[in-house]
């Protein structure tokens, strides 16, 4: 389909985005790597700053600090450390050590929710889905304060998400073991009917005619459980990218919300001028997506654009080439260059947990360890 262009002078400013982040982490036993239930303790421990920065989240043992608002990297990096330093403070005077990974690595014996009138209702809602072992993401939000744009820019993303999941791919672990998926959290939450990749729409009456829909059908309680792997956001003028596991390290968290920021503010400027928006069959994309989670960039990734598998660095690069001018419009090239190249030396979270594993002998503890020292960030 293509779109009229819209009028640039019905739309606000977006020549210099806006951002967000929301990061969720697991709270795990220093010695065994079971889930701890001490999200309320760690908390009620932070410091007041901090803690008007987190969110209780649907486990006991997870905890979720959100960004403030912010228009560079650079800032976006020292907020994300200051939470992450907090928050591991708090998780280690509680007994637990903060680990940024996507699914739980061995075990979760406590899987009641919060006491919330909320998540009470998800639990009688969906059942045992409700009550599988914790996930974390990272949520990044762009400012699109335009909702008809932020519905045409979700459209346009749609081909590139499954590249971002691989970017972000770090829960390899469930049980103790290798599931063999890169990114098993994608795997854990197939189960929920709301999740699961961004449907195409050709306006924002149908998107909120379709979200009524599936509240009348039950599928959701209610607008704020559209989950889709991006979003016009319920809460804020944004467009919120869920798709991706929490990254283990700042900078690994920071150029995936620079290479979302870039990817948004592309598909904006399509929007604009009324670009060929190609409307892929959602069995295709979820396929796409599928791949990703499973081969995350050690493996070959679905073009969207062809159809075809191919290597996934070479997507990567595709990706990097077509939001290089809004890279370098945010003066985001170079870091986002030099992040991509260490992740193209290091690998992403998954491979570097699995090369641990290898030269460990299977020894869980040891990713473990490593995947806290990553959590808590150097500050340089």
């Amino acid at each position: 389909m293509t779109y009229r262009p819209v009028p640039a002078a019905t739309l606000p400013d977006l020549s210099r985005l806006t951002l967000g982040v929301e990061e969720e982490y697991l709270l795990l036993h220093s010695g065994t790597g079971e889930s701890l239930p001490v999200a309320g303790r760690v908390l009620d421990s932070l410091a007041q700053t901090a803690r008007g920065q987190s969110r209780r989240e649907f486990r006991h043992s997870m905890v979720e600090m959100v960004t403030p608002v912010s228009a560079d990297l650079t800032e976006l990096r020292e907020q994300l450390i200051a939470l992450r330093e907090a928050a591991a403070d708090a998780a280690e005077a509680a007994g637990a050590r903060l680990v940024a990974v996507g699914a739980t690595p061995v075990r979760e014996p406590h899987r009641t929710v919060p006491d919330e009138p909320r998540y009470h209702a998800m639990s009688r809602r969906f059942g045992p889905v409700a009550h599988d072992p914790a996930v974390c993401g990272c949520h990044v939000h762009v400012g699109v304060p335009d909702r008809e744009l932020a519905v045409q820019v979700c459209n346009n993303l749609r081909p590139w998400l499954p590249v971002v999941q691989a970017i972000t791919a770090n829960s390899p672990l469930h049980d103790g073991r290798d599931t063999g998926h890169a990114s098993w959290r994608s795997m854990q939450l197939e189960r929920w009917p709301s999740i699961g990749p961004t449907p195409y729409f050709d306006s924002l009456a149908d998107y909120e005619a379709t979200v009524a829909d599936l509240i009348n059908a039950g599928i959701m309680l209610d607008a704020a459980m559209v989950y889709w792997y991006a979003r016009p956001s319920v809460a804020y003028p944004t467009v919120e990218v869920r798709v991706g596991d929490v990254c283990p390290t700042v900078d690994d968290t920071v150029l995936v919300a620079g290479m979302v920021r870039a990817l948004v503010a592309t598909a904006a400027d399509d929007v604009r001028v009324g670009a060929d928006t190609p409307r892929i069959r959602d069995c295709l994309v979820a396929a796409a997506h599928w791949r990703a989670a499973h081969d995350g960039l050690d493996g070959d990734l679905i073009d969207l654009r062809s159809g075809r598998a191919r290597p996934a660095w070479e997507l990567v690069d595709d990706l990097f080439a077509t939001v290089a001018p809004a890279l370098e419009r945010h003066g985001d090239l170079p870091y986002v260059r030099e992040q991509l190249n260490r992740v193209r030396r290091d690998g992403n979270g998954a491979a570097r947990q699995r090369r641990i594993l290898a030269r460990t002998d299977g020894d869980v503890r040891a990713v473990l360890e490593h995947l806290a020292a990553e959590t808590r960030p150097c500050p340089s």
